[in-house]
Parts: structure tokens; C-alpha cells; sequence
């Protein structure tokens, strides 16, 4: 059972309220309220960010901090749904969709973690984007490391992608994207969303008996992705891109006090909703397996190391270890995509070498009651 009680019987996977153009407005997926919504773009500078302003592209449309100089995330454009349903316009089948993501980026991740889990690898292509972004915004470079070209569309910007499925976009261009090649559009840009519908819409294709959204913990689950994301999913961005002492002030006490909470949580059960793996551990693995090696330095998270914390640290590591995570993590990309992209943050775009922890190292998590789905052991 997790910290906030088990809730008996089942909540609605489906239902995403939001649509394209619903700016501002409270938004929900499940129990998820995703007005602040779950995605990756890297701003250019503290002050401004690129967006695509009537489908043309702008290098100084968007501000980042409010007046108070604190970070605001802004909302995402692309809110369709993939349903399981023969009068769904968006169904699932093998073949038709594809990502395209930045390995970097840790709300693109959770949409990896979830494919690799689900064993959607056949079923769902996958493009990656470069690490680094400039002002031209996330582009595609197949000669690097890790990268790929954009199989689908041919383009050389993500932007192009966008400006495809709308030629008069208006918002910005943000990872993960989930494509509909059948109908040649953006079905959604927003992470917990494809993270969810990946998850409970994809069984008949997945070669894996995964449920990570299983009834009984399915209230758990959205309230605790929902109670992770401000203070610490995104409370590390608010922490970096602070544009005063006071926001930065706030953001990391929130930050640390979040982190507190939940290692104390753990000291009793394997995951964060209890005995089960979830989605709700998936949100918070993608921001702890990038904390010592980016947060804690580039955005000034330093009070404490992930691995000072007796339970999140292996926790940390049980997640990490469970059959596929590992091979979702790619650390180069995660630490060129910080350092080298936000110089108002680290402006000589200098990567360090540590602090390397070891993400192998044995946990004894096992002990405690549980463990992950049986087709992953």
C-alpha cells in the first residue's frame, strides 16, 4: 500500500479532456491533472525559448520565467488519444505509430521506459533526435552516436514534423512526439499521456504481460504521479532556471522536502504505490537516474546526492535493474544535452566526467515485498 492509501476499484484510463489548442485550461488524463504538462524543450536561454508561431519559426516568442523569475512549463498542443475501440479514430495497431524522442530528455524518456517494458519495440518505431539543441531546435543528425534520421517524414527538424500534421502551429516543438503514419498527423506531444496509452491500449500487440496501470493501485498511481511532478520532476527545472534567489530558494526546498518524503516511503515497500511496478515509478526513475549527473550540479539541486539517500538510492537502482531499463538510459546524451544546451545555465558548454554512479551496484530491494511484472524476471 502506498503512502496515500489504497482506493479500491477501477479509474478510467481513458478520457484525456484536452485537446489541441486547450491552452491554460485544467487538463486531465486518468486522475493526472496535467495543466502543467510533461514534456522536453531546452531553452536557448533562461529568458526565451523557439516556438513555432503560425507555422513559422520564432526565436524569441516565449518567455520562461514569470515577473517573480520563476521557471513556468508551458502547455502542450497535440492531445488526441489512441483507444482500443473499433469507432476510435486512433487505434492501436502494430506498424501505424512511431516516436520521436530525445534520449536526453527525461519526459521522452518515460515513453522509452514504457515501450522497452511493454515489448512495443516491433510495434512502435522510434526516431531520436540530437542531444544538443540550438536555436534551430531539435534537429536530426544520423551521423552522431545514438541518433537516427527521421525515417517517417524526411525532415531535418522536429519543427518540420509539427508544421506537417498543422501548417499553422502555433506552440512550441517539444519531445516525446507520438505519429500517426496512416493518417500523417501528431496524435499527442504530451508524456504521460502516450505513457498511459502505451501502457493500457497496446496489450493485443505487446509481446510482453506488462500492466504497469493495474486496478486496485490505479488511484495511487495518478495521484502520485500527480504529487511528483511540481515539487520534483519538474521542481529541478524550476531550481535551474530560477532568474532569482527567492524562486530558486523555494524551488529547492520543495524539491528536498519531496525527495525526503518519498525516500522515507520507501524505507517499507519496493515502489512508490506499493508492491507493484507502475507508472507512477517510471515518472519518478527518469528524474532520479539524471539527479547526480546533471541536477545536482547544472541546476544547483546540491543539498544532497541521490545516492546519499538510504532508500531512493536503491531504489533507484532496482529500477534501473529490472530486464530492459538499462538499455533505455543513455547517460553521454543526458549530460551533452544539459551542459552543452543552456548557456545562460553552464555557459562554457564544458560536460563533466563525474560523478559516475553505479546504477549496477547491488540494492537488496528484493527483500521487501514484491517485485516487477513476471514476464520481466
Amino acid at each position: 500500500m502506498s503512502s496515500l492509501g489504497r482506493r479500491e476499484g477501477k479509474r478510467s484510463n481513458k478520457g484525456f479532456e484536452a485537446r489541441r489548442g486547450d491552452v491554460g485550461v485544467s487538463q486531465h488524463s486518468g486522475n493526472i491533472d496535467v495543466t502543467a504538462t510533461f514534456f522536453c524543450t531546452a531553452p536557448v536561454s533562461v529568458a526565451t525559448m523557439n516556438m513555432l508561431v503560425d507555422g513559422e519559426w520564432r526565436t524569441d516568442a516565449y518567455q520562461t520565467t514569470n515577473e517573480d523569475g520563476a521557471f513556468e512549463r508551458g502547455t502542450t498542443s497535440f492531445r488526441d488519444r489512441i483507444e482500443d475501440d473499433p469507432d476510435a479514430r486512433f487505434q492501436p495497431e502494430a506498424g501505424r505509430y512511431h516516436l520521436y524522442v530525445c534520449r536526453a530528455c527525461p519526459w521522452a524518456h518515460r515513453t522509452l521506459v514504457t515501450r522497452k517494458l511493454k515489448g512495443l519495440e516491433d510495434a512502435i518505431t522510434v526516431d531520436y533526435v540530437d542531444p544538443y539543441r540550438g536555436e534551430d531546435g531539435w534537429q536530426f543528425t544520423p551521423e552522431k552516436d545514438g541518433c537516427t534520421p527521421d525515417t517517417v517524414n524526411g525532415s531535418d527538424y522536429l519543427r518540420e514534423v509539427y508544421v506537417e500534421a498543422d501548417p499553422d502551429m502555433t506552440g512550441r516543438v517539444t519531445v516525446p512526439v507520438l505519429w500517426d503514419k496512416q493518417e500523417e498527423t501528431i496524435v499527442n506531444n504530451e508524456s504521460a499521456e502516450i505513457m498511459r496509452m502505451l501502457d493500457t491500449e497496446f496489450d493485443d500487440v505487446a509481446e510482453h504481460d506488462v500492466n504497469l496501470y493495474p486496478e486496485g493501485y490505479q488511484e495511487d498511481i495518478d495521484e502520485i504521479i500527480e504529487a511528483i511532478y511540481e515539487p520534483i520532476n519538474n521542481g529541478v527545472y524550476k531550481a535551474g532556471f530560477a532568474d532569482s534567489q527567492a524562486a530558486y530558494d523555494e524551488a529547492v526546498e520543495e524539491l528536498f522536502d519531496a525527495l525526503d518524503h518519498w525516500d522515507s516511503v520507501l524505507e517499507d515497500q519496493r515502489y512508490l504505490a506499493g508492491d507493484r511496478l507502475t507508472e507512477a515509478d517510471i515518472a519518478m526513475f527518469t528524474t532520479l537516474v539524471r539527479f547526480d549527473e546533471v541536477y545536482h550540479t547544472h541546476f544547483m539541486c546540491n543539498h544532497k546526492l541521490i545516492a546519499e539517500y538510504d532508500n531512493l538510492w536503491p531504489y533507484l537502482r532496482d529500477v534501473y535493474g529490472t530486464d530492459g531499463v538499462a538499455e533505455t538510459v543513455d547517460i553521454d546524451h543526458i549530460k551533452e544535452h544539459y551542459y552543452t544546451t543552456h548557456p545562460d545555465v553552464s555557459p562554457k558548454r564544458i560536460v563533466p566526467k563525474g560523478p559516475a554512479p553505479d546504477f549496477k551496484a547491488p540494492h537488496d530491494r528484493d527483500e521487501l515485498p514484491g517485485g516487477p511484472p513476471a514476464d520481466l524476471v
